[in-house]
């Protein structure tokens, strides 16, 4: 069989777990950037009782595997009532786990802003929140992008992990294909092509586009 009849034969299974695959990049994103932006803000409480719990979390989530922790929340959660579809387990595991690098990042990021602009939202009388939302947040957002996008990648490559507990994403269409018909080329060459393309084409040039757009709100352009 050659390729070309090879992705003639099983295209359908291949975009299908495409899809899967981008459906859980855009989810355990969406968690990640949410959990990061809490855990970070948390993490500069002045309560040493608050940060702990932010901390507890970021030690917890980046020191061990992901692989690890995919199977506590499908496998050992429902021995304590709490049970996940499998889909929503994969998203979550993927989002808390990035989640928790992000939180650095975001704290770095806040750290990283002048102490000249906090000073001057401090002679405005803004208060806390409003200092923190109107001035520090959007220069931190500038700071922390590139890093963003780095991380978002290694979102996407995690995402590859929950075909592991059978959600039905590209990783595990390839196995799949390739328990058929061994043809292990074929199948994982389909599937590191198609990683590529939705990092270099999809995530990276969205970052890009939203750094320009975020240097032309601030004024940088």
């Amino acid at each position: 069989m050659s390729y070309f009849e090879f992705l003639s034969q099983y295209s359908d299974r291949i975009v299908s777990g495409t899809f899967i695959t981008m459906a859980l990049t855009v989810l355990a994103a969406l968690l990640a950037v949410a959990i990061a932006v809490a855990a970070g803000l948390i993490r500069m409480a002045p309560n040493f009782a608050v940060r702990g719990v932010a901390m507890v979390y970021i030690e917890i989530f980046r020191g061990t595997s992901l692989l690890v922790q995919l199977y506590w929340i499908f496998f050992v959660l429902p021995l304590f009532g709490i049970t996940l579809e499998k889909f929503t387990a994969g998203f979550v595991a993927v989002g808390m786990n990035l989640g928790a690098y992000g939180a650095e990042l975001v704290r770095g990021a806040i750290l990283s802003v002048p102490k000249g602009q906090w000073e001057a939202a401090l002679a405005l009388n803004m208060s806390p929140a409003k200092r923190m939302r109107r001035v520090i947040l959007p220069q931190a957002v500038l700071i922390m992008l590139p890093s963003w996008g780095n991380l978002l990648i290694e979102l996407l490559k995690g995402t590859a992990l929950v075909a592991l507990i059978s959600v039905a994403d590209l990783m595990f269409q390839v196995k799949q294909i390739n328990g058929t018909t061994f043809m292990s080329a074929e199948a994982f060459g389909t599937a590191l092509i198609i990683y590529y393309v939705l990092a270099r084409f999809m995530i990276t040039p969205f970052m890009r586009w939203l750094e320009r757009f975020m240097m032309r709100k601030m004024g940088r352009a």
